[in-house]
């Protein structure tokens, strides 16, 4: 739904978005305007305290205003109602209706402070019933107030002007007249200024330096590409993601043709590969998980963290290994002790630095698997969120290996610090020194995944031997011959429907055209589609049978897009472009196709057996490869799937499983 226009500007809000809080709102009213008339009926002919010819005059013109409210908010939950998210023809008669009803705020904010002066005034003595009953109009007519001005600063638009609006709109008309190419370009300078305020606010508490005003730069040009290009309000983003989800339900419960079964039997020579690198990768997330210091510990302990971390905190700090970073207390060190389960001598260098572009990593020596771990701690501070969203693409260099590659600019910037500590600070040869025969293996979880597979190919020509196991990595990370030649020495591990995993510009541009397509499609109301789908989400059931864009068009067709598609579309993206035509020059698009790293093992669960106080979930694994992340899936679980504890426990769970089969 276009963004609903009053006022002479564009909202963040649709004309179908007034039917459940309007709703709501409409309950409260008539059960406040029943409770009036009732207390007005009873008190009738009893109003001769002092006072109470204020009182009377108070209740009769409340009991009015209410009744008129009430009028209004029918008639708009009732016209929100009509027509679908694509057809606000049968709702063109909103704006009148909202200026009604807003224009009814004035008395009511009059009636409200009357009401507040007539309580505050020592010289009424009326009935203390009456007193509390217009105690609490006045405090529900002021939330009410409260909560109408906060709404209206959500939906505020900045860049909802009537003539920025209308210019991002049919600008692309006259693209061959300088000036319209101009106000193009101040559309798109203001769109960015907007996008970049925004993020500075949201980053107010952290230290703000070149670097970060650089990345606020980048990621708000980043954002306002994105966003630039649709007409949709958030509810409408709700309600795409909705009929996705039961979409996609109906789609995986539909029978797979024996094919497609039998391309995933792996022959026992890949099997013994995939059971060794499992178990190899369950021991590396340890230290992967461990890398997040107390945070993970205390998350995956509440109750008893605190406790077994007492004496650590309170005792000295260890000299024997190098630390920078603030780490008061030692809890963090502590934590990663009590989840590696290694000793303090084991540690050669343990780093808690963090801001933009600079990360957490330890350096320690694993015995039990004659190896030195580099861990790369991922996402846990505002810092490492402008890391990941610094999404532009560089070029990577390797000699002797490629001649160039695409990489995530901000993740490669990360790599390249902990490089720089690594080889210029000495540690590396601190750690070959101490333990000359182990072999280098450099594991992280998230951010740390993909950093660590960038530090990995810089690494790769002076230690032929290295690993590197990459859980839960972003999925653009690397262009496509990057991600071909880390096959030999990186293992990504993804679980289920994990977001992060398929998370790139292009996935990005291909949701947004999936979103646009469906909801243009559908012949539902907003309101319809998102009551369904909370009862989906709650409560499960079948998927509702809501048409999709595949219904009734044959495969020619669904190349074109909709009538109602390209009403919701302003104008295509650089990155949407990418998606379907292939670039003739030799530049590069702004976001091109990126991969995930290496080989890709894919654990899914395979069934589920719920219990009073807890569930056993059975996991399977598999060799997978980089176009089945192709596509974000739209899940419950899409988030809590990438979280470490939730790798770590589908990794023991695939280990123990795999020890009970040897031990048969």
């Amino acid at each position: 739904m276009p963004g609903l226009v009053v006022f002479g500007r564009r909202w963040a809000i649709g004309s179908d978005d007034f039917v459940l809080p309007g709703a709501f709102e409409l309950f409260v009213r008539l059960l406040w305007w029943i409770g009036i008339l009732a207390l007005y009926t009873v008190h009738k002919g009893r109003f001769n305290c002092p006072g109470g010819g204020l009182l009377h005059s108070y209740l009769l013109v409340l009991l009015i205003l209410l009744a008129s409210i009430i009028c209004a908010l029918s008639a708009l939950v009732y016209v929100s109602m009509q027509g679908t998210i694509s057809n606000p023809g049968p709702r063109k008669s909103l704006p009148k209706l909202l200026y009604t009803r807003l224009l009814l705020y004035l008395p009511e904010f009059i009636w409200a402070v009357v009401g507040a002066v007539w309580v505050s005034d020592s010289s009424v003595r009326c009935e203390k019933t009456v007193i509390n009953v217009v105690i609490g109009t006045v405090i529900a007519s002021w939330i009410i107030i409260v909560f109408t001005v906060i709404g209206v600063v959500i939906v505020f638009d900045p860049l909802g002007g009537k003539k920025t609006f209308y210019l991002a709109s049919n600008v692309n008309r006259n693209l061959e007249s300088s000036q319209s190419g101009q106000l193009l370009y101040n559309v798109k300078n203001t769109a960015t200024r907007v996008w970049e305020k925004r993020i500075r606010l949201l980053c107010c508490c952290i230290v703000q330096d070149d670097d970060h005003r650089v990345a606020f730069t980048s990621i708000a040009e980043l954002f306002r590409t994105y966003f630039s290009d649709t007409d949709l309000v958030p509810s409408d983003i709700a309600a795409g993601l909705t009929l996705l989800h039961q979409e996609q339900d109906k789609m995986e419960s539909c029978p797979k043709e024996p094919e497609e079964v039998l391309c995933h039997s792996p022959s026992s020579l890949v099997t013994d590969d995939l059971d060794i690198e499992l178990e190899n990768a369950t021991h590396y997330m340890l230290f992967a998980a461990a890398a997040y210091g107390w945070p993970y510990y205390i998350y995956t302990n509440p109750f008893t963290a605190l406790c077994k971390l007492s004496g650590d905190c309170c005792g000295n700090r260890p000299t024997d290994s190098d630390i920078t970073g603030s780490d008061r207390h030692n809890i963090h060190f502590g934590s990663i002790l009590k989840i590696t389960g290694l000793q303090y001598r084991d540690f050669i260098h343990i780093s808690f630095h963090n801001k933009i572009y600079e990360i957490p990593f330890f350096v320690a020596l694993d015995h039990k698997k004659e190896a030195i771990v580099v861990a790369v701690r991922g996402t846990l501070s505002f810092e490492d969120i402008l890391t990941d969203l610094s999404a532009d693409c560089e070029d990577l260099t390797l000699e002797d290996v490629l001649e160039n590659g695409f990489v995530h600019k901000g993740i490669t910037q990360a790599a390249n610090y902990i490089y720089r500590k690594l080889i210029n600070d000495g540690i590396l040869n601190q750690a070959f020194t101490i333990a000359p025969e182990y072999k280098l293996v450099i594991a992280g979880h998230s951010l740390g995944g993909g950093t660590a597979s960038i530090l990995a190919i810089m690494l790769r020509n002076s230690f032929p031997t290295l690993r590197c196991y990459a859980f839960s990595p972003p999925g653009g990370l690397l262009s496509k011959s990057l991600a071909d030649y880390t096959k030999h020495f990186i293992v990504s591990v993804i679980v289920g429907k994990d977001l992060v995993a398929r998370l790139s510009m292009p996935n990005m541009e291909d949701l947004k055209r999936r979103i646009v397509r469906i909801v243009a499609n559908c012949n539902r109301p907003k309101y319809q589609i998102l009551l369904r789908g909370c009862w989906y989400e709650v409560f499960g059931g079948d998927p509702d049978n809501f048409p999709t864009e595949l219904d009734g068009r044959n495969q020619d067709a669904l190349t074109q897009p909709l009538l109602a598609e390209e009403s919701l579309m302003v104008h295509r993206s650089p990155s949407y472009n990418a998606l379907e035509d292939e670039p003739h020059s030799n530049s590069p698009p702004q976001y091109p196709r990126l991969y995930l790293p290496g080989k890709i093992i894919h654990i899914v669960e395979e069934s589920s057996s719920r219990r009073l106080c807890s569930s056993d979930i059975k996991y399977t694994a598999r060799w997978s490869n980089e176009t089945v992340f192709s596509s974000i899936l739209i899940s419950p679980k899409m988030i809590t799937d990438h979280m470490p504890d939730v790798v770590l426990k589908a990794l023991n769970s695939l280990s123990q499983e795999h020890g009970a089969c040897i031990s048969c």
